[in-house]
């Protein structure tokens, strides 16, 4: 039996919350464990305001019709991320201008975002790969210096730190996925975080199709009506009432895949110091939330070479991002600067299976198979 890379873990109280949902009566969007989900987001974080949304990309969407975007608008983002993050904005006719990965670390090198800026420039959306934080002092002086909108792509963070404060608390906005790949899932989902007060108003009238239905349901105007812009970005309660599930139980999930990470790290740490691999490079401002367990190889013949072993093996290894600099879509766009980093982080990391239910004799076998490769 193969050793798959994901498995989603049900904790239990998803189906008995799904029943409560129904038995409630309101299974549509904001219902009463899409407010539970979202306290509980406001309150453990300190998110300022809080919208559960149908995925990340959706997310995302919001906030670029916030920020109020016009066409040749610029955004600079990292080329190693998903196209969720690249998407909205090119939807809201935006240019993107995609910065390099640095050399020990996946995440956007701010230094080179910065030599990026123009008299164009409107955002710098900041991805904390793998939960691991950017350096967030730096992207926020960066953005106050050039007056920019900052968003954070948390979609692997969630629970992860920057010098002891969560990650999404720093951006004017931040970005969360509940995608069943990712450490809280609710199969598809997402989370639009706004810690800017003047964004919040409009916010609710954008997550509800254009209309301030949330404003007529508290009493706060006497006529429901489409006021704004706005998308059916709001998910079921069943939804939500499945997410606050898997919330529950987040201190018993986070430590779980703490706990695998770690095991992978003692195992395959001979291995990287004899300079054969390379593990994560976790800098002292950031926490290790156990979202995903990657590390490098010397080259890609190598990293191909590896999976293929490792699939002989009956164990599901993957790579991750291809650049988006370089995707069908994007590649005739772009400037034609080499984004060295990035590619050799495309050609060379390997992730390894990293779940809930996954027994650390596995995580022991899995390893030796690694080691057993190279010796």
């Amino acid at each position: 039996m193969k050793i798959p890379f994901n498995k989603p873990w049900f904790t239990g109280k998803e189906i008995q919350n799904i029943t409560s949902a129904a038995a409630f009566g309101h299974i549509s969007g904001n219902g009463l464990y899409t407010r539970k989900c979202h306290e509980f987001f406001e309150n453990r974080y300190g998110f300022k305001k809080t919208f559960l949304t149908s995925s990340c990309t959706d997310a995302f969407e919001m906030a670029t019709i916030l920020m109020d975007l016009k066409d040749g608008d610029e955004v600079i983002m990292p080329s190693y991320t998903f196209v969720s993050t690249t998407s909205p904005f090119i939807l809201r006719g935006a240019k993107i201008k995609f910065a390099d990965s640095l050399n020990d670390h996946p995440n956007i090198n701010l230094d080179h975002a910065e030599s990026l800026i123009n008299i164009n420039t409107k955002v710098l959306v900041v991805m904390h790969y793998g939960g691991v934080a950017v350096d967030m002092d730096k992207a926020m002086e960066i953005c106050s210096n050039h007056n920019l909108i900052l968003l954070e792509d948390a979609a692997h963070s969630i629970d992860s730190y920057y010098k002891e404060k969560p990650l999404g608390s720093f951006g004017h906005f931040a970005t969360f996925s509940f995608h069943e790949t990712k450490n809280i899932s609710s199969g598809e989902g997402g989370l639009l975080v706004i810690n800017d007060e003047k964004y919040i108003k409009r916010a609710e009238i954008v997550w509800e199709k254009g209309t301030n239905r949330s404003a007529f349901s508290r009493g706060d105007v006497d006529k429901y009506e489409w006021v704004d812009v706005g998308a059916s970005y709001s998910p079921s309660d069943m939804i939500a009432a499945f997410l606050f599930g898997q919330l529950s139980h987040i201190n018993k999930i986070q430590q779980t895949r703490i706990n695998i990470w770690n095991r992978y790290y003692s195992n395959l740490l001979p291995l990287a110091n004899r300079g054969v691999i390379k593990i994560i490079n976790l800098p002292e401002f950031a926490t290790n939330n156990g979202h995903v367990f990657y590390f490098q190889t010397s080259d890609k013949n190598e990293r191909n070479g590896l999976l293929d072993f490792l699939n002989d093996n009956n164990i599901h290894a993957v790579f991750h991002y291809l650049p988006l600099h370089l995707s069908p879509y994007y590649k005739e766009l772009h400037t034609g600067e080499e984004l060295k980093n990035t590619e050799l982080f495309a050609d060379t990391l390997i992730r390894l299976p990293l779940f809930y239910e996954l027994p650390l004799e596995v995580v022991d076998f899995i390893s030796e198979r690694i080691a057993s490769y190279y010796n």
